[in-house]
């Protein structure tokens, strides 16, 4: 038992050191970690009533309490703004409906530039899957003086044998394969504050996609794969034109507050694409204190994914769970729906279960419509429902373990766990 407790208490050190040091955003389970574009506020911030951190508790306050009876919650000293370079190196492990299980091995970097600026990060891992995929992203997040800038990049090698299911949203259960293959994203970009919460920016991204095939498609058929233009190669490069707009004071666990970020991709034969297209998204969020007064938040969620001309790559068209944080369409396996288009939204209420904030819970409820290929309409709207139950991991940032279960039409549905919350 002794053994047992002490082992837990190293994995729960190490992992809350890894979110307490980095500053992490949000992180999903495949794990990829996510750093959002928007404003990176210090994790150690002097607590103030109703939300005194002597009063609320997380899940190193119980382990400290239980190996050091009379301790005592952790409390904050105030905000610390080192320029010094943090570093951590943790092992982890998550869990996905289209992974399955997965192991990594995770390791960031935290600093300030200016003692003016946000805090900038450096992230990266190594994570090998059950179903024998590997991802290793690179990630950063630089905030110049004054937050005039803000320099964003995101690199990922995958080798991510997965499922697709087909074009649209007729398609069923039976219909999903396997399609192997490797890919490199290049994705960067850099943005100039234009006033308070708001910034405008360039970025380049590049996507390749190599070595695909098929692993056992349904058989007397071709699959939408095929029909719409099998390759064994997909590129696709292209500047980026971005908008961001973010109130949120915390973008780990926002309480209030607005997110808007737009991306404009134009994909031209001048960049080495074989053809030109171009790509719109448009990412929306409010989150509203309800009832006024409460810790209880009203989450709502709008992610808005279009192909506005053109034909883009089979691997690169709007998709279950295409986001950059995979965390679309709970109750449903990543890519289980795949078209031209994505319209998605979403709303999760976020509640108290206990008075010291160790224990919390959800309610979700989201819907999902891709256009047809041929009718290029939305005609079928696919549903998703579920709840879950937030531990607080990490009280001066407020992280949470999230752990939910959702579920979709025709019997679809799964756990599903992240890191910080779901958006």
């Amino acid at each position: 038992m002794k053994i047992a407790l002490r082992l837990a208490t190293i994995i729960l050190w190490l992992f809350s050191a890894f979110i307490s040091r980095a500053q992490l955003a949000d992180k999903h389970a495949i794990p990829v970690i996510r750093s959002d574009t928007g404003r990176s506020d210090s994790i150690l911030k002097v607590c103030k009533s109703p939300d005194d951190c002597s009063t609320q508790k997380d899940v190193i306050d119980v382990v400290r309490n239980i190996l050091h009876k009379g301790t005592g919650n952790r409390s904050d000293t105030g905000e610390i703004k080192s320029q010094k370079l943090r570093t951590s190196v943790v092992p982890a492990a998550g869990y996905t409906l289209q992974t399955d299980m997965a192991v990594l091995v995770a390791a960031n970097a935290a600093f300030y530039t200016h003692k003016d600026a946000n805090q900038s990060t450096i992230l990266t891992s190594l994570t090998y899957t059950a179903r024998n995929q590997v991802i290793f992203p690179i990630q950063t997040n630089l905030w110049t003086r004054g937050n005039k800038y803000n320099i964003v990049v995101d690199w990922r090698y995958l080798y991510y044998p997965s499922y697709t299911f087909g074009l649209g949203g007729y398609t069923t259960s039976n219909d999903g394969y396997i399609i192997d293959y490797s890919t490199i994203h290049l994705h960067q970009a850099v943005l100039r504050e234009l006033a308070e919460d708001m910034y405008a920016g360039i970025g380049y991204n590049m996507d390749y996609f190599w070595d695909i095939h098929e692993i056992n498609p349904p058989g007397n058929k071709s699959t939408d794969f095929e029909n719409y233009g099998y390759s064994k190669t997909e590129f696709a490069s292209g500047f980026t034109f971005n908008y961001l707009y973010d109130t949120r004071k915390n973008s780990i666990n926002p309480e209030q507050g607005n997110y808007v970020n737009v991306v404009y991709r134009p994909n031209l034969t001048l960049f080495g694409n074989t053809a030109n297209w171009r790509s719109l998204i448009i990412d929306l969020r409010k989150y509203i204190k309800f009832p006024a007064g409460s810790r209880n938040v009203l989450a709502l969620w709008s992610y808005e994914w279009f192909t506005i001309d053109g034909k883009a790559p089979y691997l690169m068209l709007p998709n279950t769970g295409g986001d950059p944080n995979s965390n679309t369409g709970r109750g449903y396996i990543q890519a289980r729906f795949r078209g031209a288009n994505m319209a998605y939204i979403e709303g999760e209420y976020r509640f108290g279960i206990t008075r010291n904030g160790l224990l919390g819970g959800v309610v979700f409820a989201n819907a999902e419509s891709f256009t047809e290929q041929v009718s290029n309409n939305f005609e079928t709207i696919a549903p998703g429902w579920g709840a879950g139950i937030r531990l607080k991991f990490n009280k001066f940032s407020r992280t949470n373990v999230a752990l939910d279960y959702g579920f979709g039409l025709n019997g679809s549905g799964g756990v599903f766990v992240n890191i910080g919350e779901v958006f």
